[in-house]
């Protein structure tokens, strides 16, 4: 039997400094998403808030949600995209949400997974964060002052696109992540991403690529684009990379964006029986 070719979308997004209307943004492009036919939809990272201040993300946190429940007035974040994913369709790989953790001064940057019914089916908390210096700069960043770290666990689960694996923006830099993704049977693997201008323009086509290539995964990499309330800038270029580390598409300005690829499968097994690298390994 031949399988037809799955859509998918990576949403670009300028995240505002204000949740409400992030939130209403993020519907329209998801609502155009599932209008040019995906069937996943993914958002950027912080698509809910990128605040002034970093500590503006305490005051937007939410309690999870139960996975088939039902918010209680204090969650929007949760409840709107639950309800936009039974509403479009669609499922939502819901970029990254402010999840309450076990201490009062740090959140966890939760990807959490919707199904087109609107039931979150996975949640993924990130565990690299993004504590540098760029070099020859005085940008610097230390996420670990508000963010606390998941535990090392890979989540890949079931999705109509195939063996879904979920990262974050940093996580891009370590492949052991990924390498553990694709051990699970990951086929397509998302990266929703708030990369900095300066790490961008250096590193987020490679980074993007190398992982798809190492893997032979689809990867699916929405990201923060232009400039925001803190003053920080982002790089754009959301893009989807097949499982042969082509580009299939790719966002050109700074602007919100809904960035369309199909994913044929059969071709990605093709080359996965054709180029077994994955069972060439020797080491780890």
């Amino acid at each position: 039997m031949i399988e037809t070719p799955t859509r998918v979308a990576a949403i670009q997004m300028n995240s505002l400094g204000e949740v409400a209307p992030n939130l209403a943004r993020a519907d329209d492009l998801l609502r155009e998403a599932a209008r040019r036919g995906a069937k996943l939809a993914v958002l950027p990272e912080n698509f809910a808030l990128m605040g002034a201040h970093e500590t503006d993300k305490l005051h937007a946190v939410e309690v999870e949600v139960e996975a088939d429940g039902a918010g209680n007035g204090h969650t929007p974040i949760q409840d709107a995209l639950a309800e936009a994913a039974r509403r479009h369709g669609l499922w939502i790989a819901a970029g990254t949400i402010p999840l309450k953790s076990p201490e009062a001064d740090r959140v966890y940057s939760a990807l959490c997974v919707y199904d087109a019914h609107g039931a979150r089916v996975a949640r993924y908390n990130k565990i690299h964060l993004f504590d540098v210096g760029l070099p020859d700069s005085r940008e610097a960043y230390r996420e670990s002052a508000t963010f606390m770290p998941g535990d090392n666990a890979p989540v890949v689960i079931d999705s109509p696109v195939g063996r879904l694996g979920l990262s974050i923006c940093y996580d891009l830099r370590f492949p052991e992540l990924y390498r553990q993704l694709s051990a699970a049977g990951a086929e397509v693997i998302v990266a929703p991403s708030a990369f900095t201008y300066t790490t961008g323009t250096a590193h987020w086509h490679i980074l993007t690529r190398a992982r798809a290539i190492e893997n032979l995964a689809t990867v699916i990499a929405p990201n923060q684009a232009g400039h925001h309330a803190s003053g920080r800038r982002t790089y754009g270029h959301s893009l989807i990379c097949d499982s042969w580390g082509q580009i299939t598409s790719e966002a050109r300005s700074d602007a919100n964006e809904v960035v369309i690829a199909d994913i044929d499968r059969e071709r990605a097994a093709r080359i996965r029986e054709g180029f077994p690298s994955l069972s060439h390994r020797r080491l780890g």
